[in-house]
């Protein structure tokens, strides 16, 4: 008869995000994850079967925790105006980073990564990615300026914000002054000020 698991599996992958976030997918070894989890390498491979599986769950919880909180925040329907859903993202972020928060996103890390090379895995990266983007076009449609945009312009309003917010918080873990991420910030406000053609 098979022992019952002795560790709650959502807590190891919550202790696996850490380890992944700070040194990556390729740099975290395996005595890194059985330390940072508190596992042994027996419970790790039948838990989770190999790195890559743990890391393919590890960044399904990032997009259920980080990325669904950016969504709700861009769609939160007790704001109404979409532009100040997405200034208040952004200003989550820079008040995230003057609290000492420099680790950025791990979708984005790992989206700069080797990483990426694998199918599964940029699946999985393109999805977090993708969710954010619907979040901002979300927040877009709410937006007095930005609701009668037609679809074409709104979708890619939202990847230029994509990209802008994506930015940020790699230049968050690379630690640059939070004077640069406040100026980058107020020329996403000045962006979405600007008038449709």
């Amino acid at each position: 008869m098979a022992r019952p698991r002795e560790f709650d599996t959502q807590d190891a992958i919550k202790k696996a995000t850490a380890v992944f976030w700070e040194k990556g997918f390729l740099e975290a070894s395996l005595p890194d994850l059985l330390d940072g989890m508190g596992l042994t390498r027996g419970s790790l491979y039948k838990a989770f079967k190999d790195k890559k599986n743990l890391f393919l769950l590890v960044l399904e919880h990032y997009e259920e925790e980080a990325v669904g909180a950016a969504k709700a925040r861009l769609t939160d329907a007790q704001v109404p105006d979409g532009r100040a859903r997405i200034l208040s993202l952004f200003a989550a972020l820079c008040a995230a980073v003057a609290a000492g928060d420099t680790r950025g996103c791990l979708l984005c890390s790992a989206a700069a990564g080797f990483e990426m090379s694998d199918p599964e895995i940029a699946e999985a990266v393109e999805n977090g990615m993708r969710g954010i983007r619907d979040g901002f076009e979300a927040a877009l449609r709410a937006s007095p300026t930005h609701r009668a945009l037609p679809d074409t312009e709104r979708k890619a309003l939202a990847n230029v914000l994509l990209t802008h917010y994506i930015g940020l918080r790699v230049l968050a873990r690379s630690r640059m002054p939070l004077g640069i991420l406040e100026q980058s910030v107020e020329s996403v406000a000045r962006l979405l000020d600007m008038e449709p053609v």
